[in-house]
């Protein structure tokens, strides 16, 4: 392949620099002399190559692969080595069938529970999206496969999504809906970035120049490639003007005499479109592969497909040790998902499973089956019902499969409802009137309204575990693996208890983001709000201690250390989870946010001592007037625990690495934040006015907190001059 640089490029015909940045066909990037055309595809959860008759929504038939669980699962897992071994295979699998750049991950923030792409995004926090994504594209890119990390930006919901308006404050952007992606882009360097369809604050991301060449580039040192999702650009030319380098699919030779046009006339600088054209070669150069497909082991993939699974299913209840499941017990399974799972998710990221094993296929032989309701359909079936609850009555132990169809949640469109299908909450009522050993197995793409937990003893979180569903499903039933995924997503009560619910795609043109950053766990933890499960919550068939909580800050940075132990009988792993809370800052924050975790596996009786490392960063938020992150110095709290909920251990500490807080006087300063905010120059300026010895009675009467709340400009009402006052300020300052 030719060796690419600018003067190659600037040796290019016009036309065929404008072929470069529009894609050739569906799924390829066009070839010029020196340079073939190179594919790619989607592959989030498994490779989604055509194998003929490509069409942009992916709805035909796509090579055999094998189909890994869905990301709202392997995030479950809060396993960074894990998402590393999934990207390694999806890695391997791409360059077999000759695929350059595979399409994803999805990193965007699940800020609603109704938004219809949930099940493809990682998290509603963004630390674990980002690490979990960082490891994945580490892994695929090892394998010299890019990948396309997706999608940029604010892309949290599916109704209107190629023309709603995401309207947010800076903060919020950088703090919840950015962080993620600038962890990718600095530690793991993806080959490309794929912009969203939506608007950020009126201005089309596909013509964003802020977010696609201040903030990617400028900012966070981007050098890769920006590519669109398919159908984002509205106009080629204001695209590339803002950063956009490649345009797909692309409209043929349309788009082409486009681009070739806009120069001749001179609305587009060639200089410009030279950029795009070097870095779509740039990216050929670097990540193609070489012509030929090869067989590779999708027998071993398949494998992994199921260990993946048995590390991200969360046990979310298990009242009284109902599970693991005693062998000798006779077994219902109950209800059509386990014949017919749901497995992964709709739409574009559809793959054409290698080797599907249902849970029906992997249940115990002495287990006996009933459909119990129709997938397809909402309307009750008496006889299935009845058949149903008939095997209950004469079973020890019913296992309950529920979830949502594919047809209520998808790519494409946004649901309505967070409830199971009508007919599946009637038969499950009736199956615990007839036998309260309940296990319910769920199989859903995000969160699921729960207003019959408290009737069943345990409930099993699968979400689309991926064609090893049966297996890994019972894998987690009997004890042959221990459970140690944890949500990562908040369960609400309701629906209506969700921050976005009284707005979420109501206006088909603005999608506001009124609750800020209070997204999932932070509203719900800041408020108090009982929740069905909390984010991070998980349980395990053994028992663990947490213990010896020790803060140290040295250099830049502040370790955090602690005792774990495993208190059961039986193995497992813990997501030891480390939060914290800032309560020095004057600003809007949650009570405590996520800032580290990590796995560990224990065998019974096995203490470890672990010492996590926190950057300033963690302490840090986004100052919109300075245009930068700030960590203030001041009182901060750590968390260590279960889940947000959870928390074991705790301690406050004096943060001292960061910025002094400052306040600098004015008329407007309030005298509380003054006085509790006296730096040396407000003591001296204090003592030579006198003010000092003025305002001591008055704070220390019974008014004290009436005029602790009001500005320095007001204190004529406690008859100080407002030439001390000035003078006061004049010294502070100086």
């Amino acid at each position: 392949m030719t060796k690419v640089d600018l003067k190659f490029v600037d040796g290019l015909t016009l036309e065929e620099k404008a072929s470069l940045v529009t894609g050739h066909d569906f799924w390829f990037t066009a070839a010029v002399p020196g340079f073939k055309k190179m594919m790619m595809t989607d592959g989030p959860s498994g490779l989604r190559k055509q194998s003929n008759a490509a069409d942009a929504l992916g709805l035909n038939n796509s090579v055999d692969a094998v189909c890994f669980p869905c990301s709202a699962l392997t995030a479950s897992s809060f396993d960074d080595d894990c998402l590393l071994k999934l990207g390694k295979h999806l890695g391997l699998a791409a360059k077999a069938e000759n695929v350059g750049v595979l399409l994803g991950p999805g990193v965007n923030i699940k800020r609603s529970p109704l938004a219809g792409r949930n099940f493809e995004y990682f998290s509603e926090d963004p630390l674990l999206a980002g690490r979990m994504a960082t490891a994945y594209v580490k892994g695929v890119q090892s394998q010299g496969i890019g990948v396309s990390v997706k999608h940029f930006a604010l892309n949290n919901r599916e109704n209107q999504r190629f023309t709603s308006s995401s309207n947010v404050d800076e903060r919020t952007m950088r703090e919840i809906y950015l962080s993620q992606f600038e962890r990718v882009v600095k530690e793991a360097h993806p080959a490309t970035i794929m912009c969203s369809y939506n608007k950020i604050n009126g201005t089309l991301n596909s013509q964003n120049q802020r977010l696609l060449t201040g903030i990617l580039r400028d900012e966070w040192g981007f050098d890769g490639l920006v590519m669109s999702d398919w159908g984002a650009v509205a106009d080629h030319v204001a695209a590339l003007k803002a950063g956009l380098d490649l345009e797909m699919p692309g409209n043929g030779q349309s788009s082409v005499d486009e681009i070739v046009q806009a120069v001749e006339e001179g609305r587009l600088d060639e200089g410009t479109l030279n950029r795009s054209a070097l870095r779509v070669l740039q990216m050929v150069e670097r990540w193609h592969t070489d012509g030929t497909t090869k067989s590779y082991d999708k027998e071993e993939q398949h494998d992994f497909a199921r260990q993946a699974a048995d590390d991200g299913i969360v046990l979310m209840k298990n009242d009284e040790q109902e599970l693991p499941l005693n062998g000798n017990d006779k077994i219902a399974v109950i209800g059509e998902l386990a014949e017919h799972p749901r497995y992964q998710g709709a739409g574009s990221s559809h793959v054409n499973a290698h080797q599907l094993v249902t849970p029906l296929d992997a249940m115990p032989d002495d287990a006996t089956y009933a459909q119990g309701y129709q997938l397809d359909v909402d309307e009750e079936d008496g006889q299935l019902e009845q058949e149903a609850v008939d095997l209950a009555k004469t079973s020890q132990h019913v296992v309950f499969f529920a979830g949502f169809p594919a047809s209520m949640e998808s790519e494409g469109f946004d649901k309505t409802t967070i409830d199971l299908p009508a007919n599946q909450t009637t038969l499950l009522k009736k199956v615990v009137q007839a036998n309260r050993h309940v296990t319910v197995v769920l199989q859903n793409g995000s969160v699921v309204a729960m207003p019959w937990a408290d009737q069943v003893p345990a409930i099993v979180e699968t979400y689309l575990a991926g064609e090893a569903v049966g297996d890994a499903t019972w894998d987690i039933l009997t004890g042959k693996v221990n459970p140690s995924g944890k949500l990562c997503e908040t369960f609400p009560i309701k629906l209506e208890d969700n921050p976005t619910y009284p707005t979420f795609g109501q206006d088909k043109a603005n999608e506001n983001y009124h609750e800020g950053l209070m997204v999932g766990y932070r509203y719900y933890d800041t408020k108090k709000m009982p929740v069905r499960f909390p984010f991070g919550h998980g349980l395990s068939y053994t028992s663990f201690e947490y213990s010896d909580l020790q803060i140290k800050q040295d250099n830049r940075q502040v370790s955090v250390s602690f005792s774990l132990t495993n208190t059961g009988k039986v193995a497992g792993k813990e997501v030891a989870q480390i939060y914290v809370g800032n309560q020095v800052s004057a600003i809007e924050k949650p009570a405590k946010e996520l800032r580290d975790f990590i796995k560990v596996s224990l065998k019974p009786g096995e203490s470890k001592q672990i010492t996590r490392v926190l950057p300033r960063r963690a302490f840090a938020w986004y100052n919109e007037n300075k245009e930068s992150w700030q960590a203030d110095n001041g009182q901060y709290e750590i968390f260590v625990g279960s889940s947000v909920e959870d928390i074991r251990l705790q301690q406050q500490f004096d943060y001292k690495l960061g910025t002094p807080v400052q306040v600098q006087l004015t008329s407007e300063t309030y005298v509380g934040d003054m006085m509790a905010h006296q730096t040396p120059a407000i003591k001296r300026a204090l003592q030579e006015t006198g003010l000092g010895e003025k305002l001591k009675p008055i704070l220390n009467s019974d008014s004290a907190a009436i005029f602790a709340n009001i500005p320095l400009r007001s204190l004529v009402m406690g008859g100080i001059s407002t030439d001390d006052v000035k003078k006061l300020i004049r010294l502070a300052n100086a």
